[in-house]
């Protein structure tokens, strides 16, 4: 009875857009309150679920994230990706997506990865004459590839939650990451020509010849970009080598975007405190809801609700190929009307016990996990990519819901693909 006045409240609270953290914080307190918990216990699990080392590479992060996005070194990411997609017809779409995946090394946030893309390339491709639904359905669903490629802010929330290696989950992401890239860039492929007005600079973007013109600018390009190109290096590099953790990995990409940003003169230094500020409310946000989901958690713990999903599904199905079927269905309606920490939050100590009785490998169940609500991010109602694409690309849902169908279900497709095949996630054991 407990359980389900939390879940009825968390639900209404959502509805009636409460803002997440406190809607998990009421739905907590009250299920301490019902279940007669000592007020004690309850008052500090907010502290010591975001007293965590793990979880400092977030706001370093965003913060390395936001300087790159100030100091237009994106924009010159951008440039230097399209020397390289040049050859390619429909180049535009495809600089959208290998741009993003870049990105993702650097905001390590799908809804950051779409607001620096939409800004950079959208009106980049209404110029060139792609229709405006599909620029806005493109780059929202791009923002996918942003988390995928590490650094992930969801994949450090899933972490930290369980206790699995961030370091290992980050590894564990690079191939599915590339693998969805790839799928994304075989349906703009096939979808360009389609959606391009072929006249004027249409003719040319939709060509697969080389453009010598733009190649001849490539060692320009690629001296003003190479401080952004340095930073997943920085970042990825550290990690993987043993030198550093991912919460001092991101440490570093913080002070080395400051430097960057401020040295090259991208930025005056009276801007600084407002860059500051915005990472700071956006990373606040975040530790929020980790914090107070928390509470959530801790009262279903109490109550073996976690043990009881995993002996509950062990009776249904001894299968696990059945359970992970079951997994990401489950996922991905939880998906369509979850912000994503809240809902890796909520879901992983939920379903982790019973993942680890049918003996599949926590890292790969957390990169299931996070693409699976990754997703959620391009299907209504709570399509937040969608939502800020069409916003700066000046579009409407429905004008965009054709052509995101277009990606969402090769997006499907490349989840079950992840899901099914866990040596793409396991590469490196």
């Amino acid at each position: 009875m407990v359980l389900i006045t939390m879940i009825v409240l968390l639900l209404s609270l959502l509805i009636l857009g409460v803002p997440i953290g406190f809607t998990f914080a009421l739905s907590g307190f009250l299920g301490s309150w019902l279940a007669d918990l000592p007020l004690g216990i309850v008052a500090s699990t907010p502290y010591y679920a975001i007293a965590s080392f793990p979880l400092l590479a977030i706001p370093f992060f965003i913060l390395a994230g936001e300087l790159m996005n100030r100091g237009k070194l994106i924009d010159k990411l951008v440039d230097i990706v399209e020397v390289f997609m040049s050859w390619l017809p429909g180049r535009l779409g495809h600089v959208t997506l290998v741009s993003s995946s870049f990105l993702g090394a650097m905001t390590g946030s799908s809804v950051a990865t779409v607001a620096a893309v939409s800004s950079s390339i959208g009106g980049r491709m209404l110029a060139k004459g792609y229709k405006r639904g599909y620029v806005a359905a493109l780059t929202g669903c791009s923002g996918l590839l942003g988390v995928l490629i590490p650094p992930s802010i969801p994949l450090i929330v899933y972490g930290s939650a369980v206790g699995v290696s961030v370091s290992n989950l980050f590894l564990a992401t690079i191939i599915p990451g590339i693998m969805m890239t790839l799928i994304y860039m075989i349906v703009h492929w096939f979808n360009a020509p389609k959606v391009l007005d072929k006249r004027g600079d249409g003719a040319q973007e939709i060509s697969s010849s080389f453009d010598r013109d733009l190649f001849k600018k490539a060692p320009k390009l690629l001296l003003k970009s190479l401080p952004a190109l340095i930073l997943p290096v920085i970042v990825l590099g550290g990690i993987y080598s043993g030198i550093t953790t991912p919460t001092e990995a991101a440490a570093i990409a913080g002070v080395y975007a400051i430097l960057v940003i401020v040295l090259g003169k991208m930025i005056k230094l009276v801007e600084l405190p407002d860059i500051f500020y915005q990472a700071t409310i956006l990373s606040v946000s975040i530790m929020v809801i980790i914090a107070f989901a928390s509470v959530f958690n801790k009262i279903m713990t109490l109550m073996q609700v976690p043990q009881a999903i995993a002996t509950y599904t062990t009776t249904i199905t001894e299968n696990p190929i059945l359970f992970l079927l079951f997994v990401n269905l489950l996922l991905f309606v939880v998906g369509m009307f979850m912000e994503t920490n809240a809902a890796v939050l909520l879901m992983s100590p939920l379903l982790y016990p019973a993942a680890m009785s049918f003996g599949i490998d926590p890292v790969h169940f957390g990169i299931i996990l996070v693409t699976n609500i990754q997703i959620g991010l391009i299907t209504p109602p709570m399509a937040a990519n969608l939502f800020v694409s069409a916003r700066i690309n000046k579009s409407s849902i429905p004008e965009m819901w054709p052509y995101v169908l277009r990606f969402l279900i090769p997006s499907i497709i490349g989840l079950l693909i992840i899901t099914y095949v866990p040596g793409l996630a396991l590469w490196w054991k």
